[in-house]
C-alpha cells in the first residue's frame, strides 16, 4: 500500500510510485540485486544531466525515495510538497552526504492543476536542454469502506481526485519532459555511471495490488480499489503514447510497494504479519531496483516490490 499526501486533513495521507533486462514471460521474477550504495557529488558532465522527479516527497515512501535517489544516483532531483517546502527539504537532506544543490523542492498539490502547471513551467526553465529520466508519481489517500453503505460521496470524490486525477494531470504536464524518438540520450561519457538508474527514461505511477480486478478476492475498499484500477489503465495508456513518441527510449510502469509502515496503513499494522510490514526506507530501495530491472518488455504493466507482475 503506497503513501502520499492527500488534500484533506480528515483523510489518511499517503506519501507513498534498468530498463535493460528483457523478461521472458509475464510472471518472471526480475533480478533486483541491490547496487552498492555510495554518495555522489554534483556531476560535471560535458552535457547537461537528465533529472529526476519525485512527487510528493514530504513523508513516507516519497520522502525515502528522494533520499535514496540523492544517495545512489548522480542526477539532480526535483521533489514536491503541498506545504512547508523548507521543512521538506530539511527532512530529505537530513544526514545525507550529498551536494544539497542537487535537490530542489517545489510546491505542488495534485488536486490543484495550477500548481502542477507552475511546477512544470519552472522545470522547463531550469532544464531547457535535457530530459526527465525518472519520475515517481505517488499521490494517494485511502478511505477503507468495508460495506457499500459506508461509501461517502465527498470522500470517494476526494479519493479519485487524488489517486486518479492526480497522476493523470502529472502526466499531462510532465510526460512532455521525457525523451522522444529523436532525443539524443546521454551516454556514460556524459553522466557518471551508476547501476541505480534504468537505461530508458521511466515514468512510474504508484498503483496497488488491490487495484487488480483479477486479484480481487476480498472486495471492500470500493473507492480506493476503483481509483487504483484506474491508475493501472493510465499506466497502459500512457505507455502506448510513449511507444509512439519515444519507442524504447521512454516507458511507463505501475508499482505496488506492499504494506508499508506509514500513516496510511497504521490501523492495519497489528493485523499485518511482521514479515509483510515494510519500512519505507527499505521499500524505496526495492522499488528503484524494480524500476531498473523490469526491462523494456515490462512496460505498460504493474509490478510489485519483488519484481513480480500484478495482473490488471
Amino acid at each position: 500500500m503506497a503513501t502520499a499526501r492527500g488534500p484533506s486533513g480528515t483523510a489518511k495521507n499517503l506519501s507513498v510510485r534498468g530498463i535493460a533486462d528483457v523478461i521472458p514471460s509475464l510472471n518472471t521474477k526480475v533480478n533486483t540485486a541491490s547496487p552498492t550504495s555510495a554518495p555522489f557529488s554534483t556531476p560535471q558532465p560535458t552535457m547537461p544531466s537528465p533529472w529526476i522527479l519525485t512527487t510528493p516527497a514530504s513523508r513516507g515512501i516519497g520522502l525515502h525515495l528522494t533520499r535514496h535517489l540523492l544517495r545512489n544516483t548522480p542526477l539532480p532531483v526535483v521533489a514536491t510538497a503541498r506545504t512547508d517546502l523548507d521543512g521538506t527539504r530539511a527532512l530529505i537532506l537530513d544526514g545525507l552526504d550529498v551536494d544539497p544543490e542537487r535537490l530542489e523542492v517545489l510546491q505542488l498539490d495534485v488536486t490543484d492543476e495550477s500548481t502542477i502547471s507552475a511546477a512544470a513551467s519552472h522545470c522547463r526553465t531550469r532544464f531547457p536542454d535535457t530530459y526527465l529520466h525518472l519520475a515517481f508519481c505517488i499521490p494517494g489517500i485511502l478511505h477503507p469502506e468495508k460495506a457499500p453503505s459506508q461509501i461517502d460521496h465527498a470522500l470517494a470524490l476526494q479519493t479519485f481526485k487524488t489517486n486518479t486525477l492526480g497522476p493523470l494531470l502529472l502526466a499531462k504536464h510532465f510526460l512532455p519532459f521525457l525523451p522522444r524518438k529523436s532525443t539524443a540520450l546521454y551516454t556514460p561519457s556524459s553522466i557518471p555511471t551508476t547501476n541505480a538508474l534504468p537505461s530508458a527514461a521511466t515514468f512510474a505511477l504508484m498503483s496497488a495490488r488491490v487495484g487488480s480486478i483479477a486479484d480481487n478476492a476480498a472486495g471492500g475498499w470500493y473507492s480506493y480499489r476503483a481509483s487504483k484500477a484506474a491508475v493501472n489503465q493510465l499506466v497502459k495508456s500512457f505507455d502506448i503514447y510513449l511507444r509512439q513518441s519515444a519507442d524504447a527510449k521512454a516507458v511507463c510502469i505501475g508499482l505496488h510497494p506492499g504494506t508499508v509502515k506509514t500513516g496510511l496503513s497504521q490501523e492495519f499494522w497489528k493485523s499485518t504479519p511482521k514479515e509483510k510490514l515494510f519500512e519505507p526506507e527499505w521499500v524505496a530501495g526495492k522499488l528503484l531496483e524494480v524500476v531498473r530491472g523490469v526491462g523494456v518488455e515490462g512496460r505498460g504493466r504493474c509490478w510489485d516490490w519483488k519484481g513480480e507482475e500484478i495482473p490488471p
